[in-house]
């Protein structure tokens, strides 16, 4: 029994993000098909979803457009995992903090776009993750933090603020984790379910 994946593909490292799913599949034993997503209709197919960062106006103008913003709000309310990366947290969030965005509302933060820098000030960091037995690398491009959590459970922190959370069955990363070989973070948000705020991916033949 084999998964489907979407990467939404309106901008961003989708390549990355397809390769790493790959990789966190084979880690746990599953099988997935990964699809790119730039249209409406793929995505009430997906068992999983991964949005990647870019530019948060951006990618938030063609979601909308695009008619894929919907789908994704109901991929979520029916329980199934979305991990949000970079500018993908930021439109995921409740807050941007910027009139340009209008937010999908999946993560109860409130977020800071461009809070650790510009691209000169891009960096890679060794972060403790909660669900990771080991400290994770971290890749810091034009990063976001989130500067108020709500409902929503922090994963990690960097220089004080948070920068990975997790509400229901979405997680959200101010870094890009599909910019490492390691597919931990991949594997957290999709195929390990052990936590309750987690539920089961249902296989789909």
């Amino acid at each position: 029994m084999s998964l489907t994946a979407g990467v939404i593909a309106v901008q961003g490292d989708v390549e990355e993000h397809t390769a790493a799913i790959e990789r966190a599949a084979r880690a746990h034993d599953r099988e997935v098909t990964v699809h790119e997503i730039r249209n409406a209709g793929l995505v009430p197919d997906c068992d999983l979803l991964a949005m990647p960062g870019g530019e948060s106006t951006t990618i938030s103008r063609l979601l909308h457009s695009e008619g894929i913003a919907a789908e994704i709000r109901a991929h979520v309310d029916a329980g199934k995992p979305l991990l949000a990366t970079c500018a993908g947290l930021i439109v995921a969030s409740s807050d941007a903090a910027d009139d340009r965005v209008e937010e999908l509302g999946l993560l109860d933060v409130t977020v800071e776009r461009n809070a650790f820098g510009r691209q000169k000030d891009s960096f890679e960091a060794p972060l403790d993750v909660a669900g990771l037995d080991e400290p994770y690398p971290a890749v810091f491009i034009r990063a976001p933090a989130i500067d108020d959590v709500g409902d929503a459970t922090v994963l990690a922190s960097w220089d004080g603020r948070p920068v990975a959370v997790k509400q229901g069955s979405v997680v959200g990363t101010a870094f890009h984790p599909e910019l490492t070989p390691d597919s931990r973070i991949h594997g957290l948000a999709f195929f390990e379910n052990d936590d309750a705020t987690l539920p089961a991916l249902e296989e789909t033949a």
